[in-house]
């Protein structure tokens, strides 16, 4: 019935077209009218199809973008975020090169944090849940100003460092400075108090920080699919009746992957290793096959496998505010990616036993300070690079949103109070007589007259510093450094001396102007810094033997 309407309804149109055209008319007119018809409406309906297919993947589009733009949203609001800096800090940023490019420096923190239901199941110490965390994992990531090389290197958590005061900017207590251990600064003000100690201890201007719980680092290592390391001997970290506790690490002999809680395991892993700073050779390996691991599965151009780490990165770390975004996050990562494995190096800072405790360590002064001014002068660690920029020691200006503070200008020379101590003896010299008072006199002949000897020497000292012990005697102590051709690097703020005090160390062991140094070279590394290459895939951990089977 509708056909016939259809039907009769387009003969009455084409009869009444014919009659228009009776004059000229033919009988195919009928049929042509009919197949004109026919072909307009054809191409209306093509039309409305054209521009219902239009509308339909506009609407697709912006769905599919809106979808993005939430999910974008979601990863943001994963990111845990806190204040770059807790505590005072003297550094300066690495004046840029040719190209006006500068480094890039990013704190790496692992935190034994028991302050959830799965960290007290991965790390055990229910007791300790309402314990302030502990920066047991400190390794500082530095990109070099071309973006060719990179270099890592890590503090032992056990390592006896000055403490900057910080502030903690939750609670807003104030913590005032010490020296104690580089692993308590994350209990006095956060991340960010642990940053102030590293840029104080090394002079190398630190861009941002990143944090990592326990679960962090399960949630990471499964993300990625499992990270390979190699033993050499059948290893298992446990309990034994001399030293309690362990991580509970155990494998055979040869390569494995470790993903999920063995990866933390390992990590976690000390007296197996036989000491803390193999223990951060180990993480140095993990780390190295992880960076490895990620670029063989290109995960900046797989869509699946990226938005899998983002997720797990997003709800992993908790990063300094001013990187607090997918979108800086992923550029950080990009970079990162630049560098190809045989450019980056993993490195230890060289460190001696605490002669105040044997369970402790101390940087080992010209070994220790050679790495940093490598760092600060962004010096390659491996022997491809170039020599970086070397500006003078120290110089460099503030970096915007440093907290540097501007010193107070130096008093006349001759009213300036200084103490110089022998500190000449070092971890294989004896110490060498009258030098605290030879370089008194040099002091005294420039026109400080307040400067004089110690009665005692200084008990430990490889590197030549000069201490203060407020910010209003920095302009003082630089002073005196300029005077005796001292490196501004060498300025400590330091709770153990109450003025201006010249330690003089075991790398001035005579004259009376402190010897020129030598610039170091692309790869010089401290043989003590036990280095890692990115590229090195054969590297495998002595097991200690108490912890073989």
């Amino acid at each position: 019935m509708t056909q016939s309407n259809v039907r009769g309804e387009e003969t009455r149109q084409g009869a009444g077209r014919s009659a228009q055209g009776a004059g000229g008319g033919t009988p195919g007119a009928l049929h042509g009218g009919l197949r004109g018809g026919r072909s307009r409406r054809r191409a209306g309906r093509r039309h409305r199809v054209l521009r219902w297919s239009a509308s339909t993947l506009a609407v697709l589009i912006l769905v599919t973008a809106g979808a993005g733009y939430l999910y974008y949203r979601h990863l943001d609001g994963n990111i845990e975020k806190g204040e770059r800096t807790a505590g005072d800090s003297k550094a300066a940023r690495t004046e840029p090169n040719a190209a006006g490019q500068t480094p890039l420096n990013i704190l790496l923190i692992g935190s034994d944090s028991r302050a959830s239901d799965a960290n007290v199941k991965l790390g055990g110490g229910k007791d300790k849940r309402g314990n302030a965390p502990l920066a047991d994992v400190q390794m500082l990531i530095h990109l070099a100003a071309d973006r060719k090389s990179a270099a890592m290197v890590s503090i032992p958590r056990d390592t006896r460092v000055d403490i900057p005061a910080c502030k903690d900017p939750d609670s807003g207590k104030t913590y005032p400075a010490t020296n104690d251990i580089i692993n308590v600064t994350l209990a006095r003000g956060g991340a960010g108090c642990t940053m102030a100690a590293w840029e104080n201890l090394t002079g190398v201007y630190i861009d941002h920080w990143m944090t990592i719980d326990f679960a962090g680092v399960v949630r990471m290592a499964d993300a990625v699919g499992g990270v390979e390391v190699c033993v050499k001997q059948n290893v298992w970290d446990h309990s034994t009746p001399a030293v309690p506790g362990g991580s509970g690490l155990k494998i055979p002999e040869g390569t494995h992957k470790v993903q999920g809680e063995r990866a933390l395991q390992w990590l976690r892993t000390r007296h197996a290793w036989g000491s803390d700073p193999m223990r951060a050779r180990a993480q140095h390996m993990y780390m190295n096959s992880m960076i490895r691991t990620l670029q063989k599965q290109n995960a900046f151009t797989d869509a699946p496998r990226l938005m899998d780490l983002a997720e797990a990165a997003t709800k992993s770390l908790i990063v300094s505010e001013e990187i607090g975004t997918v979108k800086k996050l992923y550029d950080l990562g990009k970079q990162l990616k630049t560098v190809p494995p045989d450019r980056i190096t993993m490195a230890t800072l060289p460190t001696v036993a605490d002669p105040q405790d044997h369970n402790h360590l101390v940087p080992a002064g010209a070994e220790g300070e050679k790495m940093w001014a490598m760092l600060r002068d962004d010096v390659s660690f491996d022997k491809k690079g170039g020599s970086g920029k070397k500006p003078a020691a120290g110089t460099g200006t503030p970096a915007a949103g440093s907290s540097r503070a501007p010193e107070d200008p130096p008093a006349a020379d001759g009213d300036i109070d200084v103490l110089v101590r022998n500190g000449t003896r070092s971890a294989t010299l004896g110490p060498v007589s009258g030098r605290a008072g030879t370089v008194a006199g040099a002091l005294n002949a420039k026109g400080f007259g307040k400067a004089a000897k110690a009665t005692s020497p200084a008990t430990f000292q490889e590197t030549t510093v000069v201490r203060y012990p407020s910010d209003d005697l920095a302009g003082d102590a630089r002073r005196v450094a300029d005077a005796l051709g001292i490196p501004a690097a060498s300025l400590q703020l330091s709770v153990d001396v109450s003025g201006v005090t010249l330690v003089v160390g075991a790398d001035w062991r005579s004259g009376t102007s402190f010897p020129k140094q030598k610039t170091p070279e692309a790869g010089d590394l401290p043989k003590t810094s036990n280095a890692l290459n990115g590229s090195e895939t054969d590297t495998c951990m002595d097991v200690y033997k108490p912890y073989q089977w």
